[in-house]
């Protein structure tokens, strides 16, 4: 079964780009979106877990924009 779907200009071309010679262009997607989801990843940790991967996230978010600003004033 196939189906058509409509894809903003930059992204066919970033897909034709990357495209092989020898592949389709739904060969193209396949091996460009392949590997596993964040969905498979459902389940997999615990709630402490997460919340632990959450908050180092968020800490390092908080450091990199402490770190931009920082830079940031050095320019004023």
């Amino acid at each position: 079964m196939s189906h058509q779907i409509r894809l903003d200009d930059d992204v066919y071309e970033r897909i034709k780009a990357n495209k092989r010679d020898d592949e389709s262009f739904s060969d193209a997607v396949k091996r460009l979106i392949g590997g596993r989801s964040l969905r498979d990843l459902r389940g997999v940790f615990d709630e402490d877990q997460v919340t632990e991967m959450r908050d180092a996230i968020e800490a390092a978010d908080r450091t990199d924009r402490d770190e931009v600003r920082d830079v940031a004033e050095r320019f004023e």
